[in-house]
């Protein structure tokens, strides 16, 4: 799994912050970021990574994580989540297979986007009753 992530300006300092934890944690990531994009190009320039390889996961930051959350939900077969808690990072991937999460630097503090990072690549999709639902949401775009 590589961890593929990006931000615009107003997310770039929780993104350094996230990128540390990753590093320190051992995990394999690339940041897709360019300097001065919006929200939207950094979502799809994450998204394209994380549909290029099935194991690969992928992190936005802007200020509120709605935007990008939006961008990546018009994406055929990219399911996404906005989180600002470590439970919804963590069951986002057991029941609905999200590969990508946003975050909002102007919601979210350090400690717990570090929290939220580690919940969202700990879990795992459960399948089952679930899979029902995220073939419903794969055919909607």
């Amino acid at each position: 799994m590589v961890v593929v992530i990006a931000s615009d300006q107003r997310g770039k300092d929780l993104k350094e912050k996230i990128k540390d934890y990753l590093e320190e944690s051992g995990y394999s990531f690339i940041d897709v970021s360019i300097s001065h994009q919006d929200f939207v190009d950094a979502t799809l320039a994450v998204a394209q990574e994380v549909v290029r390889n099935e194991s690969n996961l992928g992190i936005v930051i802007d200020a509120y994580g709605v935007g990008p959350f939006m961008v990546a939900t018009k994406i055929k077969g990219m399911i996404a989540a906005e989180v600002s808690d470590e439970r919804s990072a963590y069951m986002t991937r057991g029941h609905n297979n999200s590969r990508i999460i946003t975050i909002g630097s102007e919601i979210v503090g350090e400690g717990l986007a570090k929290n939220i990072v580690k919940g969202f690549l700990e879990g795992e999709y459960d399948g089952g009753r679930h899979q029902i639902r995220v073939d419903m949401l794969n055919k909607m775009c």
